[in-house]
Formats: C-alpha cells, structure tokens, sequence
C-alpha cells in the first residue's frame, strides 16, 4: 500500500502544477487527521493582526485592503475622539477609526507597523487603525470553535469565535458586527 500514493505522485513529476496541488490536499488532510483521499477539507482564509498586545483575525472577503496610514487626516469637527478623520485615498473619502481607541484600549500613537484595515462596508467604507499586519492565516473548519475567548481588548460583542492552533488563539474578529453596533454607529460627540 505504501508503494501505491507514491506512484501517484510519480505520475504527477511531469506536471509540477498538479504534483503541488496533490501535495496540499494530502497536507491538509495530514493536518484534519485523516488520511489518503477519505477528506476533503475547508479552509478559511483570513488576515490576522494585532491590536494591543493581543492577536486577532478577520475575515478576508470583509476586507477590501490594506494601507500604510495616511500621512494627512483632516479631523472632523465634532466627531468622537476614535475618529482619526477623513484622509484621501486614491481620490476617495476614506473615514480612518482608531480602532484600539474606540475599543478603550488606548490610543494610536503613530508606530511605524501600524496600518488601516479598509472594511467592505455595506452602506460605506471605512478604515480600522490596527498595531500590525501579519498578512493572511489559514486554517482548517476543525480548527474553530465558536466559543468567544477573553480578551485584554474588551471587544468581545465583536467577536464570533476563534481559530485554535497548538498554544496559539486566533479570536476572530467581525466587522459586520462593529458596522452594524449603534456605538459604532453614533460618530457625533
């Protein structure tokens, strides 16, 4: 039987796309705790960063893109201190909220790794100020649990379960759900 998947990926050396696509699929199923062709397994892809000194991911398809912060924010009269304000972004009005500030964890104090998350928002855009990007995470369905974790950053109505690999947590953080909060909803100070 050992023989069998190895000549299965010998037939493939000739095609390096599909030897690669092998390869993933069988990693995956590695890592699901199945094996050989019995899983077919999903993934969930999303970006991770940090806010505070606690690490959080969100959805991929919630967001539109990633920013340096904009060197120029224009404040907005009257606004709540978590707006930064209005910056131009490619011709475009970009709302900027200081994120960890309208958790109550701090405030943005312009680190250098900091960058905007821009959020597909359903009635507008806006865009998040988060310590740090770590660029996208995947994990497997088995991996979540829908379990709300406890956070140093109070954003737990924000947060619809985490992803639990080895030691590390993931808490996923929603952006429908900051999006449609009356807080976040009510920017007039």
């Amino acid at each position: 039987m050992a023989a069998e998947p190895r000549s299965e990926l010998h037939a493939l050396r000739d095609r390096p796309f599909d030897l690669l696509c092998e390869l993933e699929r069988r990693s995956k199923a590695a890592l699901a705790g199945a094996s050989g062709d019995d899983v077919d397994v999903e993934e969930w892809v999303g970006i991770g960063f940090r806010l505070a000194d606690e690490q959080f991911i969100v959805a991929r398809d919630a967001i539109r893109e990633v920013l340096m912060v904009p060197a120029l924010i224009a404040r907005v009269p009257g606004a709540k201190p978590w707006i930064r304000g209005l910056a131009n972004v490619r011709g475009h009005l970009l709302p900027i909220i200081d994120l960890k500030s309208f958790l109550g964890a701090g405030r943005f104090g312009g680190q250098r790794d900091a960058r905007v998350l821009v959020m597909k928002g359903v009635e507008m855009s806006a865009g998040l100020i988060v310590d740090e990007v770590f660029g996208f995470r995947r994990f497997l369905d088995t991996e979540r649990s829908d379990e709300v974790p406890q956070t140093l950053v109070h954003c737990d109505e924000y947060l619809e379960g985490v992803f639990e690999r080895g030691l590390e947590n993931w808490p996923i953080f929603s952006v429908e759900r900051l999006e449609r909060s009356e807080e976040f909803q009510r920017a007039a100070a």
